[in-house]
């Protein structure tokens, strides 16, 4: 898989003939310094390739069948310098397969007072060119970030340094291998979906394997490998037990589940305890470790969450808030201290620990486990973050974002064997819980530190698929007539 720096974005200005080779000089000129500027500004994880200033429909096709077929460029940026008759961009817009983003903006800060003059305007005419260049987004219905304001302002930096990051997880979703490990949990309902449908639609290649092939894969680790495993373990966290027999087990099968995974392209990974052919531990600190590894990870099968969280941590590349695989758990509603505690029998990613995570082993009352397994336990850091939950809707894929309030856990738990997240639900437990039920949100989520409901809504938005966001000012009554709209909507759709 691709990361951040192996992409680029080609930046497109729009202009005419009309105003003469000394304009089409300078505006060739202004471009080339914009993105050399916005490049050295350090707040963009990728870079800006300025490519043409497309004065005719047959250079932007041309252009737009470049972007298509160079793997580096992940997404183009155009803006029109000057009037660029938006019949121009008709075929080319029509033909671009890579995210689009419109950065509606101008060379210049200010309006010059004693030197705007007829020529000035001729040459300075973005608030003119970018209105043209949207009314065509707009009547072709293609999905499209707008960012407008000055492009030296560190703001509007920022803002497309987040959508170059919603731009990269797309490329990485369009790329997506997920390999189930068995199937689903039985007669569990929302963990199941329509494979055919996620690959269309999103890109991801799912398909299963067997259990027993991961236990083939076992029995090649070495002894040698194993160590090297367990010292990285070691040097990593807190080992809290005496039990190094079950740690080194753990090992063993991270190498394994790895070395498919990494032999088939695989991203992102599921299992389910109820399917353990041959094994004696659930992957606990394996799962745990991969995840800290970047890949993505589902329980009880839920391949969906599995390859949201691989999506998310590839859009949160570089930052240090954390990305995990998530299971709403249990409530505490005193009134007035009303929180969510979030964990997982085993498998939550150490990114989210507040502090060094232990490695301890306990007793494991669920699912086929022949000894006890090895885990990381940790409390998980205080901050703002979102949970994510996709879910198969039946003929179309709905992406629920609610936003939370993460909090040090208000006690102490010391008999709780696992990693837990305690939070405060936006707009409040209650009304988020209603929200998130009547939407159909899941139980498993994807919980991010690094991404926010923007950058989601903007992939979604690229992905064709419905967005449902829980915030701040959220009402049960406006979402359940938002949930009937949309769903009257996206009938007319399909």
């Amino acid at each position: 898989m691709k990361k951040l720096s192996d992409h680029e974005f080609w930046f497109i200005v729009g202009s005419q003939f009309l105003y003469g080779p000394e304009v089409l000089e300078t505006v060739d000129a202004r471009a080339r310094e914009m993105a050399d500027k916005m490049n050295a500004s350090g707040r963009l994880p990728c870079r800006i390739v300025y490519k043409v200033t497309a004065k005719t429909p047959e250079e932007i096709e041309r252009t737009v069948l470049d972007a298509n077929h160079d793997p580096r460029c992940a997404g183009v940026i155009t803006w029109c310098h000057t009037f660029s008759p938006s019949k121009m961009w008709l075929t080319g817009l029509q033909m671009l397969q890579k995210p689009w983003c419109h950065l509606a903006t101008q060379y210049n800060v200010e309006i010059p007072d004693t030197e705007i003059d007829m020529d000035f305007m001729n040459l300075n005419q973005a608030a003119h060119g970018d209105r043209e260049h949207g009314f065509i987004g707009a009547r072709l219905r293609k999905p499209r970030k707008i960012i407008a304001g000055h492009w030296a302002d560190p703001a509007v930096q920022a803002r497309l340094g987040d959508w170059m990051r919603v731009a990269h997880g797309v490329a990485f979703s369009r790329a997506l291998k997920v390999m189930r490990f068995g199937d689903n949990m039985r007669d569990v309902a929302v963990t199941e979906g329509d494979k055919v449908e996620a690959q269309r639609k999103l890109g991801w290649h799912v398909d299963t394997w067997a259990v027993g092939d991961l236990v083939k894969e076992m029995a090649k680790v070495t002894e040698a490998q194993v160590d090297a495993l367990v010292a990285e373990y070691t040097a990593a966290y807190d080992v809290a037990t005496d039990n190094l027999a079950a740690i080194r087990y753990q090992a063993r099968e991270e190498i394994a589940m790895k070395a498919m995974l990494d032999r088939e392209g695989c991203s992102a990974f599921s299992n389910t305890f109820q399917d353990l052919y041959g094994m004696e531990q659930l992957p606990g600190l394996a799962s745990q470790h991969l995840m800290a590894l970047g890949y993505g990870y589902g329980g009880e099968g839920d391949w969906k969450v599995s390859a949201m969280t691989a999506v998310i941590k590839a859009m949160g590349e570089g930052k240090t808030g954390g990305t995990a695989f998530m299971e709403d758990y249990t409530y505490h509603l005193e009134p007035g201290r009303e929180y969510s505690l979030g964990a997982h029998m085993l498998e939550v990613c150490p990114s989210l620990a507040a502090d060094k995570p232990r490695i301890e082993t306990h007793h494991l009352g669920i699912g086929m486990n022949e000894k006890d397994p090895a885990r990381l336990v940790f409390e998980g850091r205080a901050g703002k973050a979102l949970v994510a939950s996709l879910v198969d809707m039946g003929g179309r894929l709905r992406l629920i974002v609610q936003d939370i309030e993460c909090v040090k856990p208000i006690m102490k738990m010391p008999n709780l064997p696992v990693a837990r997240v305690m939070w405060r639900a936006l707009p409040d437990l209650q009304t988020g819980l209603e929200c998130w039920i009547a939407a159909g949100g899941a139980h498993h989520t994807t919980l991010t530190h690094d991404v926010t409901a923007e950058q989601l809504r903007d992939w979604a938005r690229i992905m064709e698929i419905e967005f449902v966001h829980i915030g701040k000012d959220t009402t049960v009554e406006a979402l359940e007539h938002d949930l009937f709209l949309s769903d009257l909507a996206w009938k007319l759709r399909s």
